[in-house]
């Protein structure tokens, strides 16, 4: 019981000092240069399209090492080979992002 109340003394007094540490945050305009909303989904296509593709990138290595160890399995080796397939359409579409938001946002008519 005891250990209990000290940790929540020590939770409560950490959580009061929190406002203290975020007073010197400076948080930056996530739209960067522009201001309006084209702007923000363009940025946000970006920022997920580099993750898409580094995930792909991994996931291409994973199902290599699962194709190294599948040790002649016809059931493993069809999960390498299905891992590597889908690593390869993340990739596409992580690159196509920007292009997939261009277009939508021509088809709407609200890009620049």
């Amino acid at each position: 019981m005891n250990r209990k109340i000290i940790s929540l003394v020590v939770f409560i007094s950490l959580f009061c000092l929190t406002s203290f540490v975020l007073a010197q945050v400076e948080i930056p305009n996530p739209l960067g240069e522009g201001t309006d909303f084209p702007t923000l989904l363009t940025n946000i296509a970006t920022g997920v399209g580099t993750l898409i593709g580094y995930i792909g990138v991994i996931m291409i290595i994973v199902a290599g090492i699962l194709y190294l160890t599948s040790a002649g399995s016809p059931e493993r080796i069809g999960t390498a080979k299905k891992a590597l397939v889908y690593a390869v359409i993340g990739i596409v579409i992580g690159i196509a992002a920007n292009a997939i938001v261009e277009v939508i946002k021509n088809v709407l008519g609200v890009g620049t």
